[in-house]
């Protein structure tokens, strides 16, 4: 269904629509399908922001040179529970796709296994990679980098990426929990949506370029994002920098060029731990779903996870709305 500023999709559509236009923009199959299925996945979960707009940074990238199209990663297992993944600038998202049946019974067998990636385009939603290795009746644990953006602890310039965390858990019965959230105070896609929009963005998301907090937008995206938290959400950031960049021999986000312009790869870095918790626990997911069931009812805890997993079950039913801009710019 169309109107005069919206498309409406099924899932389908919108995949078939993406992997056709990421393979018209020099993907091999295999990266146009990845990063295909991750972005309409962030777009029926609600998460606009890394969906089919953020879509658009990979289809650029791909023809600009920043994302290697025809890249295939090299999987190797320096240990029997260690994966290690060299993207070989291309996306995040095929290596970690190629070896997820190896993850997942590996840490079954071991009650754990790690993926560890390096020489990769940023990968959007970091939930993404978490959240599968719920469904398939894992933990995940998942930390990710990218170019600096944001400040660290008592600096005014940015050395850190926004470097995410993400977090999930199977529940029985019922989604997963879904802990997915930056270093920095906001992500960047929400500064860089405030200048194109010409709004405002709240006090305490950023700097200037003079080291001054600002609500300019476009002032902040020559300055520095600040870290949620202040020195504690800045030490987070370093030690997802540490696990992502640090463990895989990726580039530190100091050194990681820009993921819009120029031709290089970002050559980011990311972790995923996988674990087991039926061989310490069997009944973990039952008591996990019962403490979040007293925590949202007696406590009123918002409990992250459920809202997606209802929006991507909705979507399922009524497909996707998009912005008609984005879709055209997609489709052509």
């Amino acid at each position: 269904m169309t109107t005069a500023d919206t498309v409406t999709l099924t899932l389908d559509d919108a995949h078939n629509l993406c992997e056709a236009a990421a393979v018209r923009a020099g993907a091999n199959p295999e990266l146009a399908r990845s990063i295909a299925e991750a972005a309409v996945r962030a777009e029926a979960e609600g998460q606009a922001s890394v969906g089919l707009g953020h879509f658009l940074d990979y289809l650029a990238s791909l023809r600009e040179g920043r994302i290697d199209g025809k890249a295939t990663p090299l999987i190797t297992r320096p240990a029997p529970a260690i994966i290690l993944s060299d993207a070989r600038k291309g996306a995040a998202h095929p290596g970690f796709d190629r070896a997820f049946d190896d993850l997942v019974a590996t840490a079954k067998s071991f009650g754990l296994a790690l993926f560890v990636q390096r020489n990769a385009y940023t990968c959007g939603a970091l939930g993404h990679f978490a959240v599968r290795l719920a469904e398939a009746g894992l933990v995940g644990l998942a930390a990710t980098n990218g170019p600096a953006l944001l400040a660290g602890s008592g600096s005014t310039k940015p050395v850190y990426c926004t470097n995410p965390m993400a977090f999930a858990a199977p529940v029985a019965g019922g989604p997963p929990l879904l802990i997915d959230q930056s270093s920095s105070a906001t992500a960047f896609v929400n500064v860089r949506q405030a200048a194109r929009n010409g709004r405002p963005i709240p006090p305490g998301w950023a700097l200037d370029s003079e080291g001054n907090p600002t609500t300019d937008p476009e002032k902040a995206m020559a300055g520095a994002l600040l870290a949620f938290g202040g020195a504690r959400g800045a030490n987070i950031a370093l030690m997802v920098e540490v696990l992502s960049a640090g463990l895989s021999g990726a580039k530190w986000s100091l050194d990681a060029p820009s993921i819009s312009e120029g031709t290089e790869n970002p050559g980011t870095g990311l972790f995923v731990l996988a674990i087991a918790p039926s061989l310490l626990d069997s009944d973990f997911s039952a008591r996990i779903a019962g403490q979040l069931e007293r925590l949202s009812g007696e406590y009123r805890v918002h409990i992250p996870g459920p809202a997606k997993a209802r929006a991507s079950a909705a979507a399922q039913l009524s497909g996707i709305t998009v912005p008609k801009a984005v879709y055209e710019r997609i489709a052509e």
